[in-house]
């Protein structure tokens, strides 16, 4: 592969005119293709399969909604004292309602009353429904929302609490927003430091947001045959990003250094492709398999969500093996040099610092005081890890995360849970189903008298039949909130009582809503994590073992993820469910973390934890390979790469941080788990944890039986041999070893390497 990518990398810097104008082509192709073909995001989650999700099915069979119109909430409260059905509350929430009814595009307008279960129990509380003639909220004219808050307005100012709400007055929500760009900037200035040009720094930017591009278009248009939300699109924007930029961080290093050495620029183009982009490709195949596994679960929000992410990452390590050696020929040798003083001479120091004889750089300073204590820095990597993972053992999953608190459709809400209690918007609906049609209302009625019996239920409905009589229904509202332990709690109740009525009926007892949906979707995302744990773990082992050659490598590296992804649940926990450092971060609402964020976090970290590994551990095998001791490879190898590995996970921070601050809870949510799970794997797992383990293992850590030994491959991801091939240019510090040399180690290796 080296060699192909060798020559690909060299042509594409030779005819970089016809590579750019293929790629501005399909940047061009996707563009008008989204804009033609893009259709309006999903909202809805549901997993088939499911208890709740079925019977939702048949519910919309046996008690088909009238219209699939929009519709929204004027949510009024009384003053102390006073109710909503009387007096002057009464006759002003009278006059709202007809005034909202007669705004343009408004269907209907009901106002509360006890007998519709619109008016709270202390009378002070009360709904009215509002129906739009549209079927989505952002098909209601402004005009007409206009008017229904100048009608809230005429309420308020008759002394009542006003608040619009439900899905027409949902907030709008800003899917990107400045920080993200911050982001990027933070990113360009972190590639300034490590290139110290300008044009250098720009480079990995501009082809990211290329390939960023390319594959958000790409799925905009395919929103016209498949369902897709907005956070499909956030993570592909947000991986693509980070992985675009550091895959073209590592082939622009290497290519720098060699043209800084004396390389022919096109000759630096094509080995840097060869080497680097080798490691690029695995690095983004480990990604992709990891994301793409994400399918296996079939659940398919969570599908179409790792396999956008996974196209993104495609185009990316595409791009950064064609379109970016295209570009490195438009600047040629002035990949070297930069025209900004500052930046010239801050270079011109490193290149003094690299050609110091007997001066160690700083990664290789810091790998060799982790050889001195590797126990000490085992154990307290460890300590630290585990306290931060303890929060996790509390972690709680849900799908809700609600509005924000300080809107008026969040202030609705709040009005809603204190009059009617907070289980009023999270009811759960029993349906019963038999062809026997007293048998059925029967058994709705038993059920109902079962379930008023259970603590934790606030009211149970009379059963409502269908118009078929094959099937009726039963409300129950909790005495607790959608997201509490609780209401989880009754629905296992209600699902446990039901066994002896359906026997003793020949019916079928099914329990949905919106509540039993999100908690349905949370026990099956948590089941399905452990299979794609080990189903995208096991992968990428054999992956490792086949380009190390070794055992105890890939089983360290997947150990070590598990102890940064514990790391990063617990922080997620802490911030998110118990609400530290939430003013901080902006966070306005704390509650469960959302079910399938852990199962992301799982498929996207340990894809990026392996890149890590694979660039760190391959050069201190070459170290090893060559000859040296254990210890000295590993240092060695580890000076050679820990500084673009450093960036790299810099970049990845920055990137994921600025998402922190983004308004949707979900995108808030990935971007703290990403950014602090990077952070934990790159500089306390793979710089920290990896040397010390290295340390400890010496020769074992490259250990292999036998009998793999003759059935394993020789896969060169660095492009050794390729290297190997090439006159190292004049002035550089140490030139490669002839092929010959690698035999060298053969007195230090284990057999077989």
């Amino acid at each position: 592969m080296s060699t192909f990518l060798y020559r690909l990398g060299r042509f594409a810097y030779r005819r970089k005119w016809p590579v750019i104008g293929a790629w501005l082509a399909v940047l061009l192709v996707a563009g008008v293709a989204a804009l033609g073909l893009m259709k309006p995001f999903s909202s809805s989650t549901s997993i088939p399969g499911t208890e709740a999700q079925r019977t939702l099915d048949v519910m919309e069979k046996e008690f088909p909604s009238e219209d699939g119109n929009v519709t929204g909430k004027i949510v009024f409260r009384a003053p102390d004292g006073q109710k909503i059905t009387a007096g002057e509350p009464a006759e002003a929430i009278a006059d709202m309602t007809r005034d909202a009814g007669q705004a343009p595009g408004v269907a209907a307008a009901t106002a509360p009353s006890v007998e519709t279960g619109t008016v709270s129990p202390d009378g002070r509380t009360g709904i009215a429904q509002v129906t739009f003639a549209a079927e989505k909220a952002d098909a209601i004219p402004d005009a007409t929302k206009q008017e229904i808050e100048a009608a809230a307005e005429k309420g308020r100012g008759a002394g009542l609490s006003v608040e619009l709400g439900g899905d027409a007055f949902a907030p709008e929500v800003k899917v990107l927003g400045p920080m993200e760009a911050v982001g990027v900037l933070i990113a360009l200035g972190v590639l300034v430091l490590v290139f110290r040009t300008l044009r250098g720094a720009i480079i990995p930017v501009a082809t990211a947001l290329v390939g960023v591009a390319i594959g958000v278009l790409s799925l905009l248009a395919m929103t016209s045959v498949i369902t897709m939300d907005s956070t499909s699109i956030i993570l592909a924007v947000m991986l693509g990003l980070a992985v675009g930029i550091d895959y073209a961080l590592f082939i622009v290093s290497r290519h720098q250094t060699q043209v800084r050495e004396g390389m022919d620029p096109e000759e630096s183009a094509g080995l840097a492709t060869g080497t680097a982009g080798g490691a690029v490709v695995f690095a983004g195949a480990t990604v992709v398999i990891a994301l793409a596994a994400l399918a296996v679960v079939n659940i398919p929000f969570l599908t179409v969500m790792g396999l956008g992410a996974a196209a993104t990452v495609v185009v990316s390590v595409l791009i950064a093996v064609t379109l970016l050696p295209a570009v490195l020929g438009l600047v040629g040798t002035n990949i070297a040099t930069s025209t900004v003083p500052v930046l010239r001479r801050s270079a011109e120091r490193a290149q003094r610092r690299a050609t110091a004889t007997g001066r160690p750089g700083r990664g290789q300073r810091w790998a060799s005081s982790v050889a001195r204590r590797p126990w000490l820095v085992l154990v307290t990597c460890l300590l630290g890890l585990g306290i931060m993972a303890a929060p996790a053992a509390d972690l709680r999953l849900g799908l809700g995360g609600g509005v924000d608190p300080h809107s008026s459709a969040g202030r609705a809400q709040t009005l809603i849970d204190e009059g009617f209690g907070p289980g009023y918007s999270g009811t759960l609906v029993v349906l019963a189903q038999g062809e026997d049609k007293s048998a059925v209302l029967s058994a709705a009625n038993d059920l109902a008298a079962q379930v008023n019996e259970l603590p934790g239920v606030s009211s149970v409905s009379p059963p409502v039949p269908a118009s078929s009589g094959d099937a009726a229904l039963v409300n129950v509202t909790p005495s607790s909130g959608p997201e509490s332990e609780a209401t989880k709690g009754l629905l296992a109740e209600i699902r446990e009582a039901r066994g002896g009525i359906e026997q003793r009926t020949d019916t079928t007892l099914n329990v949905t809503g919106t509540s039993a949906v999100n908690i349905d979707v949370a026990d099956k995302l948590s089941s399905a994590l452990p299979l794609y744990c080990l189903l995208v773990m096991g992968l990428a082992l054999v992956l490792l073992i086949v380009v190390f050659r070794a055992i105890a490598v890939p089983l360290k590296a997947a150990l070590g993820f598990l102890l940064s992804l514990g790391a990063s649940l617990g922080a997620l926990v802490a911030v998110f469910q118990w609400g530290w450092l939430s003013d901080l971060l902006g966070i306005t609402q704390t509650g469960p973390v959302l079910s399938f964020l852990p199962m992301l976090l799982v498929g996207i970290l340990f894809g990026l934890a392996m890149d890590y590994e694979v660039f760190l551990v391959s050069r201190m095998r070459e170290e090893y390979k060559h000859g040296r001791p254990p210890t000295e490879a590993m240092v060695r190898g580890f000076g050679h790469s820990s500084q673009v590995v450093t960036a790299a996970a810099l970049i990845m921070i920055a990137i994921f941080g600025s998402f922190i601050f983004a308004e949707l809870q979900v995108i808030k949510g990935m971007g703290f788990a990403l950014a602090i799970g990077v952070l934990l794997d790159a500089f306390v797992v793979r710089m920290t944890l990896v040397p010390a383990v290295m340390a400890v293992l010496g020769h074992r850590a490259w250990w292999l039986p036998r009998v793999l030994q003759r059935w394993l491959p020789e896969v060169d991801i660095e492009g050794e041999r390729l290297t190997q091939l090439h006159t190292a240019p004049s002035g550089s510090e140490e030139p490669h070893l002839p092929r010959q040399h690698a035999s060298v180690g053969a007195d230090h290796a284990p057999s077989g390497e």
